[in-house]
């Protein structure tokens, strides 16, 4: 079979390994604290719903003008792995503020410090891999890079799972020291690691696409949805269900069909295309951001997350791909232009639910108007191109 053949080339390449277990832990220690952090601002420090709000805004603004920028000149440097190095070590700085924070001021400052250049490890870390991977195995360079984003899923799912139960015996402390520990993790890894620099050795199967800002927009708006969820699901189900630990079993549930989700989503996507499987995609989260709305049963909760799975496993292996091969010629920026929507779409997503007033599943509104619009947009997309293909092929056969 095509992806046996493609397992035993992918973990065949040297530094291949490495580069998954820098993913894996470096997932785990984020998995910990991501869907605690809002509850840990409001329990632990005390803000409320607008400081939590601007604490991350301020925090992710910073952090998209970071991204960009490096990501702007990071395809100049020799060497990209002083990068992600260097932001490593800044956020464990940050995180020695954040988790001594006692008031507003200290947890933005920490946050900050934090998030502002967390963004460059993600996008380095992606545009690294993919000259790796183009100069040992061009052929399955899609699919390796699919394979990396689903090991950093895995090990944030496995940091939920720790994370809730670090929770019980450590509270939120135990949780950030493990958050720190992933970061600590990464630098050593970075450190390890051979970076590949040159030009690719074997000829890429990789077909660039076409820049397309209606398609970026598309991708922001669903983006955007996710980001709301991100941040509000955890605070409406310690609403419903008064328990923080909860959230992190609830999400902890997609690691189950997350690897098996990417994997299959990148392969239909080379062969039906990506913006079809991205509209797919799309229709899940749909149908799960409606649920929330309408239910407040435990159960059911939990029984929509592989609906979820399949959209989020599209929206961070198959978009990231579709983003990436726009600028093949300059990996850096195309990672990094990736993480810069999600991240403007966390910052947008931050804001739009203040206009409905307290944490309640009507939130999910939003995030449901955003993705049927970005749906509508892809399939707009997709009709003309299939038009202007009809018409295409109707002019090659009258000559």
């Amino acid at each position: 079979m095509q992806i046996i053949r493609d397992v035993r080339k992918f973990v065949s390449i040297p530094g291949a390994r490495t580069l998954l277990t820098m993913l894996f832990l470096y997932g785990i220690g984020t998995g910990m604290l991501a869907p605690m952090n809002a509850v840990y601002l409001n329990e632990s420090v005390g803000l409320s719903k607008d400081q939590i709000v601007a604490v991350f805004a301020v925090a992710l603004f910073c952090n998209m003008t970071i991204t960009i920028t490096v990501g702007w000149i990071s395809d100049r440097l020799k060497n990209k792995k002083k990068l992600p190095v260097i932001a490593a070590i800044l956020c464990i700085i940050g995180l020695f503020i954040y988790m001594n924070a006692s008031d507003f001021r200290s947890a933005l400052i920490g946050m900050t410090i934090t998030v502002a250049p967390s963004g460059l490890i993600m996008g380095q870390l992606f545009g690294m891999a993919r000259n790796h991977f183009a100069r040992s195995a061009g052929e399955i360079v899609e699919m390796a890079q699919i394979w990396l984003r689903a090991t950093y899923s895995i090990g944030f799912f496995t940091g939920l799972l720790l994370g809730a139960n670090i929770f019980l015996i450590a509270t939120f402390k135990g949780v950030l020291w493990g958050n720190l520990a992933g970061y600590v993790s990464l630098v050593v890894l970075l450190l390890v690691y051979k970076e590949t620099t040159g030009e690719p050795g074997v000829k890429q199967a990789v077909k660039g696409e076409p820049f397309s800002i209606v398609m970026l927009i598309a991708l922001l708006m669903l983006a955007c949805a996710d980001a709301i969820r991100g941040l509000y699901l955890q605070l409406v189900v310690l609403k419903l269900f008064g328990k923080p630990e909860i959230m992190s079993y609830i999400w902890s549930a997609q690691a189950v069909f997350e690897l098996f989700f990417m994997t299959l989503g990148g392969y239909l996507a080379a062969r039906y295309g990506s913006k079809k499987i991205i509209l797919l995609g799309g229709c899940f989260a749909l149908a799960t951001y409606l649920t929330y709305t309408s239910s407040t049963s435990l159960p059911v909760f939990f029984a929509v997350q592989p609906l979820y799975s399949f959209f989020v496993s599209i929206l961070y292996g198959v978009a990231m791909g579709y983003v990436q091969r726009m600028f093949l010629s300059r990996t850096g920026f195309g990672a990094s232009l990736y993480v810069f929507i999600s991240q403007t779409a966390s910052l947008i997503g931050y804001f739009l639910p203040l206009f409905i007033q307290g944490i309640t599943p009507k939130i999910f509104f939003i995030p449901s108007s955003l993705v049927a619009l970005s749906l509508l947009i892809i399939g707009m997309v997709l009709y003309r191109e299939r038009r202007l293909n009809r018409r295409n092929s109707i002019v090659i056969e009258q000559l």
